[in-house]
């Protein structure tokens, strides 16, 4: 590796962490649809189909099919979310309705970078780093006064972000099978703001909303497997662990636990078939336990109990309410076609069930992750027989969620969530 790729890789790692995203991209749930722009061209696919050095953050046992490359990428990402509440507030004592109207989020657009290299060591080892985001969410509702916004509290919103740095060792045991382990370090953010008229309901009402940026870091581990079933069919499986992370201590009086914001597990197996010399699919299912996760899975209903006399149910204790988020499963199918030595182009789709219950709307107003289906477009340019540059264009159409207002007289009010989002992401690849 030359002084010059060197040079590179390090200004656009710095480059990576001072710019990192408020969102991650195209989302299952506010995981990514996949990393980098080939993955994301897929729709998200490619746990069986390595192409550059940014596979490793999904199937770390690509490294050995990637060889000696780098590449770095930046997403334009822009996701359109909001609320409708219909229905006006009852009035009746002990409630807490809504003000009636449709409520957009500002902040639509966020620059999302990663940076990957590899590099083989002999026929059977290989190493890489990945710096990449895993996932993110954010939300920022206006106020036009004093004791207005979502809650009343003045302008609402959270902002998660999610770094990834992955280090990573692979190493084939025969000439079809290879094995990839990553070490994933970690860095998480959070801000939550306008939730104040909460306090009530909270077991730390002074670290509940409006504390700033809290940042934690958090360790977990990534495997993954790669076999040549023959000379046109590969099978790919790869398993992240939960990530645990520290709490997010200005926060204790929001997140269960204490302000626990542990990274979900995830099992992704994959496919891919080689149809022709010039063409090949890829199939991927991704499963991400979200319900795992007591601050993004416990139910807003748990709230009531709290109200009928268990502290353990309050917001921020061990039982306290999230987002009621399910365990959400994707499956992925992309297919590329080389029509030429110099260019390279490919589709996908992406399609899941998004994790949002209709009980839970009230708290997901604050994240909105109700995306299902994904469509992608996206080529690779080759500039020279060791340079390329790879774009990738990706779709998220709206899909709305509606449930009732739980603080509200049965009937009363009812809440829609909405979400749609477009991505647009070019990279730069080097082979060395």
């Amino acid at each position: 590796m030359g002084r010059f790729t060197i040079t590179i890789a390090a200004l656009a790692l710095a480059v990576a962490f001072a710019v990192f995203p408020a969102a991650a991209g195209a989302t299952d749930g506010y995981f990514t649809l996949g990393t980098g722009p080939v993955q994301d061209g897929l729709g998200g696919a490619g746990i069986a189909l390595p192409q550059d050095a940014a596979a490793a953050a999904n199937n770390p046992a690509g490294l050995l099919k990637v060889g000696n490359d780098w590449e770095i990428s930046a997403a334009l990402f822009a996701p359109y979310r909001g609320y409708t509440v219909t229905g006006a507030p009852s009035g009746v004592p002990h409630t807490f309705g809504l003000a009636p109207g449709t409520v957009l989020s500002n902040d639509s657009r966020f620059l999302i970078p990663s940076v990957a290299w590899s590099r083989k060591l002999g026929d059977a080892n290989a190493l890489g780093v990945i710096l990449y985001a895993n996932g993110g969410l954010n939300t920022t509702y206006p106020a036009v006064g004093p004791g207005t916004g979502p809650f009343y509290g003045g302008a609402a919103g959270v902002n998660i972000e999610q770094v990834f740095l992955a280090p990573t060792y692979a190493f084939a045991l025969d000439k079809r099978l290879s094995i990839g382990l990553s070490v994933l370090a970690t860095y998480q953010t959070f801000r939550a703001g306008g939730l104040g008229n909460f306090a009530a309901f909270s077991s730390a009402p002074g670290a509940l909303t409006d504390k700033g940026v809290n940042a934690s870091w958090g360790i977990g581990g990534k495997v993954g497997v790669l076999y040549d079933v023959s000379s046109h069919v590969t099978v790919g499986a790869a398993y992240q662990s939960i990530t645990s992370q520290r709490s997010f201590a200005s926060y204790a009086g929001l997140f269960a636990q204490s302000g626990s914001f542990n990274v979900p597990a995830t099992a992704t197996l994959g496919f891919a078939w080689t149809l022709t010399p010039a063409s090949v699919a890829a199939f991927d299912i991704e499963h991400i336990s979200y319900g795992r996760i007591a601050s993004v899975a416990n139910p807003f209903a748990n709230l009531f109990l709290a109200q009928a006399g268990n502290p353990a149910y309050a917001l921020g204790a061990a039982y306290g309410p999230g987002f009621g988020w399910r365990d959400t499963t994707f499956y992925k199918l992309g297919y590329q076609q080389r029509l030429s030595p110099a260019l390279t182009v490919r589709a996908g789709t992406a399609y899941g069930i998004q994790p949002v219950p209709s009980s839970d709307v009230l708290f997901n107003i604050l994240a909105p992750g109700v995306t299902q289906w994904h469509y992608s477009l996206g080529a690779t340019l080759a500039l020279s027989h060791a340079t390329s540059l790879d774009f990738a264009l990706v779709d998220a159409p709206k899909v709305t969620v509606t449930g009732p207002n739980p603080l509200e007289v049965p009937g009363q009010q009812r809440i829609t969530l909405g979400m749609n989002q477009y991505e647009v992401e070019l990279g730069y690849g080097r082979k060395y």
